[in-house]
């Protein structure tokens, strides 16, 4: 059996890397998708493809579009969906993809530090598990085969 895991959360650091590589390790049968881990083309995808915009607020709206785009097609092949929350960013587009996933019935893993507890009251209480670490994220994910 393969599932397929949408890794929604900040893409500033390798934490999505580690989380695949542990997984490996532990041989596990998942296939891993995420948005668009590369800024500069998640930000530039909309005049990539429409062409060049008049301002920077239709440049966004171009992009955005693009980008919601990927992402409701990805979620909607997910099997499940892992959102990790940290403390260094805000992160609205991982908001935005875990009530998406939720509002799709897509079993759903918050990873979110103890300093996040109350704004993400909600949205934890509205996912499967929350958990504090990826290690934590991972060991939920193996245990579906215990």
């Amino acid at each position: 059996m393969e599932f397929i895991v949408y890794l929604a959360g900040q893409i500033h650091d390798d934490w999505r890397e580690k989380l695949i590589k542990k997984v490996e390790e532990r041989n596990l049968p998942f296939t891993f998708v995420s948005p668009q881990t590369n800024h500069e083309r998640s930000d530039n995808i909309g005049e990539d493809v429409l062409g060049k915009q008049p301002s920077n607020l239709y440049k966004d709206a171009a992009a955005s579009s693009i980008n919601n785009f990927r992402t409701e097609v990805l979620l909607q092949k997910a099997d499940i969906v892992i959102a990790l929350f940290g403390e260094e960013y805000r992160q609205w587009n991982t908001a935005m993809d875990v009530s998406t996933a939720i509002s799709m019935n897509k079993p759903t893993i918050i990873i979110r530090p103890e300093s996040l507890i109350h704004p993400l009251k909600e949205l934890s209480s509205k996912a499967n598990v929350t958990v504090e670490t990826v290690e934590q994220a991972l060991d939920v994910l193996a245990y579906i085969f215990d």
